[in-house]
């Protein structure tokens, strides 16, 4: 079978390559691979800067935002034949943490867990696909090619859940939400907070475009001014941050209010100085009863919130965010696209869109 392959920590490495089919250990689902989704973990991945391949090996099969489709299961299993799925990216380390042991792998501790297409795990991004059911989650047929979206949902039902648990130490009934970043997480997070029935804030540098009207569509409130102006406006109970530039991440943090949540979603460049009033901000956090917090990867259950999540969506909304598809044949573009698309596909399987 054909697969988009990369070898870690090589430039101008990746490429589509024949590998072995798989074959289906106990417990585990054959799967059609559908499609993957591209984000920024996969372009540092073939740009050299990231990324494990499995031990032995030299290259590392890429994608770890899947969508599939079951075309043999295991006896007694609880999926059928035909079922739409994806498969969570993390699992735990053989010698777990304490985290790990009691099944929040997303929170390992130890550094020793494993993750489909990244770290030491082949990928989705192959024509078949092997998992064990108990990291596999369904979702709705009718989501189609909008499927692929489970993974990076999953990403932001963890980060409010994160919200959720950091407003339970005392009372917490949050009304106003800013989401920094229009991108697919950003998004994601703003169509969450209006499941949530909150007044949605969403910042974004781009004036116009598909970004401005995916979030009034979805009745959200659109800004693309300065952090400081939508905050002394807005207010918010809760920011979520998905933009991981410096300066934006430090004015949503003096921007709560009082007994705010801020939970940093995006992953900052290394290497950029950045002037920060320590003093001021501490002194903001301290006698607001601020908290910040980071967010990465997901559990099981946040796969399954986010399946429900998209599932409650408006199909048509959701399909507008997968502006680029791109046959497996011609992957390698998919990862020269200019940052202002909203979501990149592959598509592993011919007719699939």
């Amino acid at each position: 079978m054909r697969a988009l392959t990369v070898q870690p920590s090589t430039p101008g490495s990746l490429r589509i390559e024949d590998v072995p089919d798989p074959e289906p250990a106990a417990g585990e689902l054959l799967v059609r691979g559908l499609a993957v989704g591209v984000c920024g973990t996969d372009m540092e991945i073939v740009r050299g800067d990231y990324g494990w391949a499995p031990p032995g090996q030299d290259r590392l099969v890429l994608g770890h935002e899947s969508l599939g489709r079951v075309e043999q299961v295991p006896s007694g299993s609880t999926f059928d034949r035909g079922d739409l799925i994806v498969g969570a990216v993390r699992r735990p380390d053989p010698e777990p943490c304490g985290a790990c042991a009691v099944g929040e792998w997303d929170m390992c501790r130890n550094g020793r867990y494993t993750e489909r297409g990244i770290k030491e795990l082949p990928g989705f991004g192959s024509e078949w696909w092997t998992v064990p059911e108990r990291y596999a989650v369904r979702v709705d047929a009718g989501l189609g090619l909008a499927g692929v979206l489970t993974e990076p949902t999953s990403v932001v039902a963890k980060a409010w859940e994160q919200v959720d648990r950091v407003g339970g130490r005392a009372w917490f009934d949050p009304r106003t939400v800013l989401v920094t970043g229009a991108g697919p997480i950003g998004l994601l997070a703003a169509m969450l907070g209006v499941q949530r029935g909150l007044d949605v804030h969403v910042l974004d540098r781009v004036a116009d475009g598909i970004k401005p009207k995916l979030v009034r569509d979805l009745g959200a409130t659109y800004h693309h001014t300065s952090v400081d102006r939508v905050v002394d406006r807005a207010r918010p109970d809760v920011v979520i941050e998905a933009t991981g530039a410096g300066s934006v991440v430090f004015d949503a943090i003096a921007g709560t209010g009082s007994y705010g949540i801020v939970c940093l979603t995006g992953v900052s460049p290394r290497g950029r100085d950045l002037t920060v009033d320590a003093g001021g901000l501490n002194r903001s956090l301290v006698l607001e009863n601020d908290a910040v917090i980071g967010s990465v990867n997901a559990n099981l259950r946040h796969y399954q919130a986010a399946a429900e999540a998209l599932a409650a969506a408006d199909r048509d909304w959701l399909r507008r965010l997968i502006t680029t598809t791109v046959p497996l044949d011609e992957a390698a573009s998919a990862f020269d696209r200019p940052g202002e698309d909203v979501k990149v596909v592959v598509t592993l399987e011919d007719g699939v869109v």
